[in-house]
């Protein structure tokens, strides 16, 4: 386990610093299959953008490449905080996560959001990655 834990953490860092030092804009990173094929946009298309971003504390461009990307980061930061305190604190917080229809409310702000951010219209093109 702690050998597992250790070498996620190494990977996460390795991306991490290839995202820092390389923009997906502009070099080899891979371009969203669907949006390349069909011209729609996925729910994570921007997501590569948006963590470069992220990584260099631009905030305004973290929201315009994919605002879902926050949304799933801080779910992201919410899971890890609530299972480290329970870990080694023994805090016994009930992770919402957890809770039955939590995928299901997850799963549709997620489709919500696909099929808005692919609505040519002013408010909706504010979802569209920039």
């Amino acid at each position: 386990m702690k050998f597992k834990t250790i070498g996620l953490l190494f990977v996460g860092m390795m991306i991490a610093i290839l995202y820092f030092y390389f923009n997906p804009s502009v070099t080899f990173f891979p371009k969203c299959p669907l949006y390349t094929t069909t011209g729609i946009y996925c729910p994570g298309c921007g997501s590569q953008r948006a963590f470069h971003d992220l990584l260099h504390l631009d905030f305004k461009g973290v929201i315009g490449h994919n605002l879902l990307f926050l949304f799933g980061l801080s779910i992201l930061i919410y899971h890890l905080t609530v299972n480290f305190l329970n870990t080694f604190y023994n805090k016994g917080i009930k992770n919402i996560l957890y809770h039955k229809k939590a995928p299901i409310l997850i799963l549709v702000l997620i489709i919500i959001f696909w099929i808005l951010r692919n609505i040519p219209l002013y408010p909706f093109t504010l979802l569209a990655p920039n």
